[in-house]
């Protein structure tokens, strides 16, 4: 009842599970089934602590207890990470839009900067190679960043 109504499998997940369990099936094993869905990564640990509690007769609450501290602490970290990667991806953003500030500024000057880029010879070498260059800046900030993530 409690796997149920935690929300945290979906409906076939917690149907097996509390299938399972009403039933006298394999706990553990549709546990470790429901941990594949998205999000339910902290389930392998709920079957771990499952299985040890029948079979050595171990108590269930000790273990949960540090199963949820551990998830906690991992959801805290989680939340650190991204907190932390903030600036650097807000930075990534504003880098990749300084190029049409640009062109915006200089249309407000009066210089002309689409026309000289799309019908000029040197205008359109630079466009170019403006945007293979900020192409590669924007994936190299990408990766560096999702890499910090990973």
């Amino acid at each position: 009842m409690a796997v149920r109504e935690s929300g945290a499998l979906s409906g076939a997940g917690s149907a097996a599970v509390v299938a399972a369990a009403r039933f006298g099936g394999d706990v553990p094993g549709a546990l470790r089934e429901a941990a594949r869905e998205p999000g339910g990564e902290g389930l392998h640990g709920l079957a771990a602590c499952w299985r040890v509690a029948v079979d050595r007769g171990a108590g269930l609450a000790a273990g949960l207890e540090r199963l949820a501290a551990a998830l906690r602490a991992e959801r805290d970290q989680r939340a650190d990470l991204r907190a932390q990667l903030a600036g650097p991806w807000s930075t990534a953003v504003m880098l990749a839009g300084l190029p049409v500030l640009g062109l915006l500024l200089g249309s407000v000057l009066g210089a002309r900067p689409l026309w000289v880029l799309l019908h000029t010879g040197p205008g359109i070498g630079c466009l170019v190679v403006g945007g293979v260059l900020e192409a590669a800046g924007w994936g190299w900030a990408v990766r560096i960043v999702r890499g910090a993530e990973e």
